[in-house]
């Protein structure tokens, strides 16, 4: 069943990237402005935001709070990316939802973006749920992106900074940086990570913004665990579910939130270390380094859509798969920076394939192999994904790029 919303929503009036919060600011005026009764985790960065956002999720549901997460974009429905303790809204609410917003987007002549509608869509969704906490990652920069309506989070967090969408955000860590920084709110805590690439320009403009600084260090990940500092418990070894030594930035980055939101004292129950524990041996982020077995063969699959993403996974391999065959499957939008992601990606495999998927603003293969000649004869393009998994012997396929991409493919696993 196909629901008005996703045909509305995807449509070509809607489906665009129009940066400001003219448009967003009178929509939730309109409704009587929902987000102001919300409490708020407020998430920006490059990369990252979204494992950041499964921690805290995770938490604070183990922890027994009512808790709102909106993320982007989503894997298989819209629906994903607005969700009330780890269940997303269903199909007949946000049908019902958008209507209601359309009705007035279309009364007012407001002219609302896809993503404003669902950030609209998402803050009267937990108004009406009465969530008690929401982990809200920004969709594109910070500064002017409609999630930067709120004005009073719990806490601000800031993860990697990285060049991607340099045509919107600037074409230097600096000039991004300072977009992302523009979530920060006066007098309001911001966590950032000290080994940030941006870290001095976040920290200038923390300081600018007059909100209150608050810096995490990465911790150590190794394997399926971690060590974590969390309050009065130091070098504390704890399970933890997700790959890859990156994730310790963003582990760090969610506790540091949690004892911010510990002091501050904004709930009567302080989270323990109990629930943290709790909470890290179970969360789960898709498509991020995750490893399956397909058809009797091991399959990565990972959502590496920006050079720093490339970087990322090619770390995860040479220090776990040196030496050993493997297979790239490799598909993405035409608008992402993929010479540079191709730069980490081709550093080591035994075959490339490209996979032209169906969806808006996909690169065809004929434009990818016009942009990297360096690769003629060394890349094969396929029609089905999933009949590729070791056909040809290898020790590990590796299914990338888009998730878009990953959303269809997986779709029916």
């Amino acid at each position: 069943m196909i629901f008005n919303y996703e045909k509305l929503l995807s449509s070509a009036g809607k489906f665009r990237i129009e940066l400001g919060l003219g448009r967003i600011s009178k929509i939730l005026e309109l409704l009587g402005n929902p987000q102001n009764n919300l409490k708020i985790i407020h998430i920006a960065g490059t990369n990252g935001k979204g494992s950041v956002c499964a921690i805290l999720e995770e938490i604070f549901v183990k922890a027994g709070f009512k808790t709102g997460k909106f993320i982007s974009p989503h894997l298989f429905s819209y629906t994903e990316r607005i969700a009330v303790n780890k269940h997303p809204i269903s199909d007949a609410e946000l049908d019902k939802i958008t209507a209601q917003i359309l009705e007035l987007d279309n009364k007012h002549n407001i002219g609302l973006t896809e993503f404003e509608i669902l950030t609209a869509a998402g803050f009267l969704y937990f108004n009406k749920k009465a969530c008690e906490i929401v982990i809200l990652e920004v969709g594109l920069g910070g500064r002017l992106d409609s999630t930067n309506v709120i004005t009073n989070p719990l806490v601000s967090i800031i993860t990697s900074i990285s060049l991607e969408h340099t045509e919107r955000l600037g074409n230097s860590l600096e000039k991004i940086a300072f977009e992302k920084a523009g979530i920060v709110k006066k007098d309001t805590p911001t966590v950032i990570l000290k080994e940030n690439a941006a870290y001095q320009t976040l920290k200038n403009e923390v300081q600018t913004r007059g909100g209150i600084l608050y810096e995490a260090e990465k911790l150590v990940v190794d394997g399926l665990y971690a060590i974590i500092n969390f309050e009065e418990f130091k070098n504390a070894r704890v399970n933890f579910n997700l790959c890859g030594k990156h994730q310790g930035e963003n582990l760090a980055l969610a506790l540091k939130a949690v004892e911010v939101v510990n002091a501050g004292g904004a709930f009567s129950v302080k989270i323990d270390f109990d629930t943290i524990k709790a909470a890290l041996k179970d969360v789960k982020w898709p498509f991020r380094l995750e490893k399956r077995c397909i058809n009797g063969a091991d399959v990565l699959i990972d959502a590496c859509h920006n050079p720093d993403g490339a970087r990322v996974l090619r770390e995860y391999l040479d220090e776990n798969y040196r030496g050993k065959r493997v297979k790239f499957i490799f598909g993405c939008l035409k608008n992402k920076d993929y010479k540079r992601v191709l730069g980490y990606l081709t550093g080591g495999f035994n075959e490339f394939c490209f996979y032209e998927f169906d969806y808006l603003g996909a690169l065809k293969y004929e434009e990818f192999m016009a942009n990297v000649p360096k690769l003629e004869g060394r890349v094969r393009e396929i029609k089905d994904p999933v009949a590729e998994i070791n056909n040809g012997g290898a020790d590990l396929t590796i299914i990338c790029g888009s998730i878009y991409m990953l959303g269809q493919i997986f779709k029916d696993f």
